[in-house]
């Protein structure tokens, strides 16, 4: 099907046409093309983005917390966008206990156990974020990007989620970040650059970077690193909010395949000449 065209909204207010659907110009792998571009290395938050977990990860974290401490938390569970270590360093000191490596090495590993206890659960009170499948899909269908996720989740429970909700096929984990990587969610994008250049012998710079979130967490940490981050309204924050953090472009939610690869190629066609924001 062709001739059909959508827009998507840049963060600075401008409709810009998304691509055709049916559009496949990109089919013809960069990789390896003499003088071809790098290919865009496209980076997908998970929990408010591609799935609901159903409030499974605020359960698991509990439990952790239960089997660590032998009592449960006292004070309420904001992940708020932070590494799964993150929110566990962050439940031991409000509880007033020392968060040494040994005790993080133990609270991971049993993180880790209690998720994967609880993923009937999760696929029962979770689901799919409308149009996830069919936007991975639709950048799979391109030669001109890699796709994979930058995640607060440890890798272990990053694949667990996209597994429960069948949306792994087209994600190379090899080259994800994750929370077990590092605890700053700003330091995840090099890490995942890093991981990309090693497996496919290509340099990821920042700006064929892009990262997909639902918070302005995720919409920092692009910024910090120097990522084309795009944000999609499929969480707790709106448009105008995602945009107000200084996200390139922002979508109301995933829907509209077409729109999603215009946004993404936008790091290409219209990247604003800005410095990064290291503040992050």
């Amino acid at each position: 099907m062709t001739g059909a065209t959508t827009t998507y909204v840049t963060a600075r207010g401008e409709r810009t046409p998304s691509v055709e659907h049916g559009d496949h110009a990109g089919r013809e792998s960069a990789r390896g093309a003499p003088g071809a571009a790098t290919p865009l290395l496209v980076l997908w938050d998970i929990d408010g983005t591609l799935i609901d977990n159903g409030g499974v990860s605020k359960e698991a974290y509990a439990l952790t917390f239960n089997r660590l401490t032998g009592r449960p938390p006292e004070h309420p569970i904001v992940p708020a966008g932070r590494t799964d270590p993150a929110v566990l360093r962050m439940m031991l000191r409000q509880h007033g206990i020392e968060a040494t490596p040994d005790v993080m090495k133990q609270a991971v590993d049993v993180l880790n156990r209690v998720f994967e206890s609880l993923m009937s659960r999760l696929a029962e009170r979770g689901h799919v974020k409308l149009g996830a499948q069919s936007a991975i899909a639709a950048l799979a269908g391109r030669g001109d990007v890699v796709q994979s996720v930058l995640t607060g989740n440890t890798r272990h429970n990053a694949q667990v989620k996209v597994s429960v909700f069948g949306l792994a096929g087209a994600l190379d984990y090899e080259v994800g970040a994750y929370g077990s990587d590092t605890e700053v969610r700003a330091g995840l994008v090099p890490v995942a650059r890093t991981k990309a250049t090693a497996k496919y012998g290509i340099s990821f710079p920042p700006a064929p970077t892009v990262l997909i979130g639902d918070t302005p967490r995720d919409i920092k940490a692009g910024r910090a690193s120097g990522a084309f981050a795009v944000g999609v309204a499929t969480g707790e924050y709106g448009v105008e909010e995602l945009a107000a953090v200084g996200a390139d472009a922002v979508l109301p939610d995933l829907r509209d395949s077409s729109a999603v690869v215009g946004a993404v190629l936008g790091a290409r066609r219209d990247r604003p000449g800005r410095p990064t924001d290291e503040t992050g």
